[in-house]
């Protein structure tokens, strides 16, 4: 007997509705999801490599031809950032409506940082947008290089240094407690570096949870103070202090500095603006007292040279290329040479650094690592004498 499989109208009403209660679901879903995009879209922080390939790609269509919302909705097709595609759009929608390029910008200030609006800004004013983007754009590259090197060169030493710190603890308070035990039934005293490691191993297992609460506490701390003017004056000079790494953030801060003033000069910036930009970009405190005194002596009749010969945070070199800028007009062209020559020693200290590493690491680990071995064994190379006391 054959049996047909026949479904009533009640049950394909039921599936019916059931798709449609499907279909509402995930349409609420989804505007629940656009929504909380576009909230955060507000004060979304778009990384500087994101914010160069933008600047780049809307700098090649706008120099093809391309008019500035056509080239917007491309990109805004484009990208895979969600969150970006949402600030893409709501910029493109305030072009469309009448409204300008730096202005539509400017309601995104984490996206779009400070130099960015203002080289779109004096692009606007010179008529040249796609030229003064291109510049930006260089710059953005420039800087995103120098860093790639920066953090590729420290990876390395900062992975290994975790790591050994993490055996150590594991040592202390896991493995020492062991040879602890054991050297007690000895009924000897122990070698001091022996019973100092001992008794740390001993203090760390008893107040794990302390130390480990302190350590946060003094953490948050320490990040706090840093957001005060005192705290970050405290952590920019400690930074210029360390040994081989301050001589590095200083030729970084320098050659920034630089930069960003030659970028900003030959955008058209008025000066003192430039200045306001250079200040509030560098996130130094050296900087940005720098900018401020220059732009008083500016105000005042002087020249930029003279604030860069008697602040000591900038090299003798410094004070010569910007005089001799000022004396044949090209400020702008002499500062992007020092900065192309601070970039090259920046590279060089990097190199040298890389090449230094790994010896330094063997050291380390050899001083550090090998110290505790070698401290938690001379109880058995000296056994015979232990055993015997």
């Amino acid at each position: 007997m054959a049996f047909l499989s026949t479904a009533s109208p009640a049950s394909a009403t039921a599936l019916k509705a059931g798709a449609k209660g499907r279909t509402g679901r995930d349409a609420v879903q989804a505007l629940a999801r656009q929504k909380s995009l576009e909230k955060k879209s507000k004060t979304y922080k778009l990384k500087l490599t994101h914010l160069a390939v933008f600047t780049q790609q809307l700098a090649s269509m706008l120099e093809a031809g391309l008019p500035l919302v056509a080239a917007l909705e491309a990109l805004q097709e484009q990208t895979e950032d969600q969150v970006f595609r949402i600030i893409i759009r709501d910029v493109r929608t305030d072009i469309a409506a009448g409204n300008s390029f730096s202005a539509a910008v400017k309601k995104f200030p984490n996206a779009f940082n400070t130099l960015f609006v203002s080289m779109v800004e004096a692009g606007e004013a010179s008529g040249g947008l796609a030229e003064i983007l291109g510049k930006v754009a260089s710059y953005f590259e420039s800087t995103v290089k120098l860093t790639k090197k920066v953090k590729s060169a420290m990876t390395y030493p900062i992975a290994v240094i975790a790591l050994a710190v993490i055996l150590v603890q594991v040592l202390l308070i896991f493995v020492i407690p062991v040879f602890a035990e054991m050297f007690a039934d000895f009924g000897a005293k122990l070698p001091k570096p022996t019973q100092a490691l001992i008794d740390v191993s001993g203090f760390m297992r008893s107040n794990i949870i302390y130390i480990i609460v302190a350590a946060f506490l003094a953490f948050k701390g320490w990040v706090k103070f840093i957001k005060t003017p005192k705290g970050r004056r405290v952590k920019d000079e400690m930074l210029m202090k360390l040994p081989v790494f301050g001589n590095l953030i200083r030729k970084i801060t320098l050659s920034r500095f630089c930069r960003t003033y030659a970028t900003l000069l030959r955008a058209g910036v008025p000066i003192l603006r430039t200045l306001e930009i250079v200040a509030a970009s560098s996130n130094k405190v050296q900087v940005e007292e720098a900018c401020v005194d220059i732009s008083r002596h500016i105000s005042a009749g002087g020249q930029v040279s003279d604030i860069l010969g008697s602040n000591v945070f900038f090299p003798p070199m410094m004070r010569h290329m910007a005089k001799a800028g000022e004396s044949t007009g090209n400020v702008d062209g002499m500062m992007q040479k020092t900065a192309d020559f601070y970039d090259t020693e920046c590279e060089s200290i990097i190199a040298a650094l890389t090449s230094l590493i790994e010896p330094m690491l063997i050291v380390f680990l050899g001083v550090f690592v090998g110290g505790i071995v070698m401290a938690m064994f001379l109880p058995i190379f000296q056994l015979s004498s232990v055993v015997g006391g």
